[in-house]
């Protein structure tokens, strides 16, 4: 048996003596070692990115790369520096790499030169996702105009007025989307290999995630949801038509082509594959049966299902929102995203690849879904939420033919007209709501005054809500009409010193989703304040509900005592019960139609 210094000597060598107050052995630290390949020392001049192609041939022939077919074929590809981080196994094939462990050993090769000339990456601090970081590109994006109006933008909009914690804005979610777009294509990446996910794909799915909400106009969904309706009827627009625009207005006012393409990213292909992820096809007439996508093939189709998922609802927007709007509001918020990116997969379907999840995840996701219906009923459908934003809606339709916002050559343009020009857009924030409300301007006065009610709480009175039956939801078409209808089911016993017209009730018809379980909720305000007023009212109100078939508002039978009874339906002492929105049984309706 060797004694300790001889077998520290090894064969043929002499033990080396520990140097005095040296560690006890086990305890020194190890010797660095060189590693098995590491690229070849760069000569001087610009960043790998920057190369051109003589350059990049230069370094493959360094780093023993160069065969002369490899080498003329990119010399016709003309690849550069800036493309060498992106390519995958696929693409080394095409341009004649082989055979496959030669591929890999190159692939290594191109991604240890990626990590030793990184760019640095920017750590942001969220209250949400802690600290996270971001790439070099999306800050240049963050550090322009367009991203940074977002800071302007209330999350929720008028829900603020109801909930005081509810301040966050725009900008804030769009930097978490981008995060967790990031999060979940590099989880797929990592654990698929065979999907053959390139940086570029990651870097297009997270510049997507960021810039999802950059058509967002004042108050958030207030501005496309209520205002733009009643203000330009008949105009089919949503804000995610103006985030699309927003985008290439940002890129291309910011000059900002070139800084994507040292990136490596390919123009045109890429800026059209953020743009789908964002606003869906470009080609608005596709072809039937043939993909509708220009951005990426349809072997990529799983990407398209990251930012803003249009088969099931599942995707990253939902996971910041439903955190940080919980966050913010105070509401409990049971679905974590984090367990889910562990158990997602890409699968074919139907001979389609698409994001799953495992069986067992089945109550992970329903917990996502009741998280987003118990913020529809809490909080994005809240009562005095509504009147609020309706309130606003108002306001800005009285200021809309007096306001004047600067866009492109010297054009002005309306509150309705300005996503028209993505310069006026860029200028149309929340703010809009403090000129108005500070203005002294005379033809402005009457939007003033609604604003200045709201900030005095002084609101429309609630009259009450009811429910449509399955099959006679009210349609777009018949809400201009409701008020009216209303004012013609005047009851009989109704008192005749109280005339009320139709401009004097609001009804506020909203759909609670996802649509396997939606129910349309129906609420009646009204304008004037005067305890007669409000008494004839609601009896209107509830003989309305009558002869319209729907459910009987709450404690209905003890404002109008005298109208209730005359409803069979209504004497069901069980329908009472059901008006709660925190009923057992409710709920237990709600999770059977979600799994049915």
């Amino acid at each position: 048996m060797l004694s300790r210094s001889q077998s520290e000597a090894g064969a043929g060598g002499v033990a080396k003596r520990a140097r005095p107050g040296s560690p006890p052995d086990g305890l020194r630290t190890p010797e660095k070692r060189a590693p098995a390949w590491a690229p070849p020392a760069l000569p001087p001049g610009p960043p790998p990115r920057r190369w051109d192609t003589e350059q990049v041939c230069d370094f493959l022939c360094r780093s023993g790369f160069g065969e002369p077919g490899l080498l003329r074929r990119v010399r016709e590809n003309q690849i550069t520096g800036a493309v060498l981080p992106y390519l995958t196994k696929s693409e080394l094939k095409d341009l004649g790499v082989g055979p496959l462990d030669l591929r890999l050993k190159l692939l290594v090769c191109l991604q240890k030169l990626e990590q030793n000339h990184a760019d640095i990456m920017k750590v942001f601090n969220d209250p949400i996702h802690g600290h996270i970081e971001i790439h070099p590109l999306l800050v240049r994006i963050i550090d322009t105009p367009q991203f940074q109006r977002l800071r302007y933008i209330k999350q929720l909009g008028g829900t603020y007025y109801v909930f005081p914690g509810a301040s966050h804005n725009r900008f804030e979610h769009s930097l978490g989307v981008g995060y967790l777009a990031g999060c979940l294509v590099r989880a797929l990446h990592e654990r698929q290999p065979e999907l053959e996910i390139s940086q570029r794909d990651i870097l297009c799915v997270q510049i997507a995630g960021l810039c999802h909400d950059l058509g967002h106009g004042p108050f958030s969904h207030m501005f496309d949801g209520r205002f733009i309706p009643l203000a330009r009827p008949g105009l089919k627009w949503k804000h995610e038509t103006a985030s699309v625009e927003m985008f290439e207005h940002l890129i291309t006012s910011n000059g900002l082509e070139k800084v994507m393409e040292d990136y490596g990213l390919v123009l045109k292909e890429d800026m059209d594959f953020i743009k789908e992820q964002i606003g869906g096809p470009l080609d608005t007439t596709p072809r039937r049966g043939l993909w509708p996508y220009r951005g990426r093939r349809e072997e990529k189709s799983f990407l398209y299902e990251i930012v803003a998922n249009k088969r099931n609802g599942i995707d990253v927007d939902k996971w910041d929102y439903f955190a940080r709007d919980c966050h913010h509001l105070g509401i409990q918020n049971n679905f974590d995203y984090k367990r889910f990116l562990k158990f997602a997969r890409v699968c074919e379907v139907k001979s389609k690849k698409h994001i799953c999840t495992r069986d067992k995840e089945v109550g992970n996701l329903y917990d996502m879904f009741h998280t987003r219906n118990c913020l529809h009923r809490r909080a994005y459908q809240h009562k005095v939420g509504n009147i609020i934003e309706t309130m606003i809606t108002d306001a800005f339709l009285k200021a809309d033919p007096y306001i004047k916002i600067a866009g492109a050559g010297g054009k002005h343009y309306k509150i309705s007209t300005a996503m028209e020009d993505m310069e006026a857009y860029t200028k149309l924030t929340d703010n809009i709501f403090l000129e108005i409300l500070y203005s002294s301007n005379k033809e402005l006065a009457e939007a003033r005054e609604i604003l200045r009610k709201i900030e005095l709480r002084d609101l429309y009175k609630y009259l009450g809500e009811t429910r449509t039956e399955p099959g006679k939801e009210i349609t777009e078409e018949q809400y201009d009409r409701l008020p009216a209808d209303i004012v013609a089911s005047r009851p009989r016993n109704a008192p005749q010193d109280v005339e009320l017209y139709a401009a004097d009730f609001i009804v506020d018809v909203s759909r609670l989703l996802p649509e396997t379980f939606a129910e349309q909720l129906i609420r009646v305000y009204c304008k004037k304040k005067d305890e007669k007023s409000l008494d004839a009212a609601t009896k209107y109100f509830i003989q309305w509900c009558m002869d319209m078939d729907f459910t009987k508002p709450q404690d209905g039978d003890v404002v109008a005592p005298e109208l209730t009874p005359m409803k069979p339906s209504w004497n069901d002492p069980e329908e009472d019960e059901l008006q709660s929105p925190n009923d057992c049984r409710e709920a237990s309706k709600s999770r059977t139609r979600l799994f049915q």
